[in-house]
């Protein structure tokens, strides 16, 4: 389950302003099975970005709050999934991909 702020609910932004977010070292997810399943999906959302230009959602965390982001996935590596503009998430920070 995502801890959401203390309202209660996840903050949209937009993904020009993920570039002045910081990010801590630990996980959001606690299980192997989580983690795969993020994996996977993170695998679709790149395969829907580049094949299809499809946008999909971001649900991740950064240092103050859960945050969105409704973008295109263009490339993922071991760590990071990069956006248009070469904006970066750090998969560990990744909560959800819708």
């Amino acid at each position: 389950m995502i801890n959401t702020t203390a309202a209660g609910r996840i903050i949209s932004i937009e993904k020009e302003c993920i570039a002045f977010l910081k990010f801590p070292d630990n996980d959001v997810l606690k299980s192997a099975d989580e983690i795969k399943i993020r994996n996977a999906n993170l695998d679709r959302a790149l395969k829907l970005g580049n094949l299809e230009h499809n946008k999909i959602r971001i649900v991740f965390e950064d240092d103050e709050a859960v945050k969105q982001v409704e973008t295109t996935v263009w490339g993922v590596t071991d760590k990071r999934v990069i956006l248009k503009k070469g904006v970066l998430i750090p998969i560990h920070r990744i909560h959800e991909i819708l």
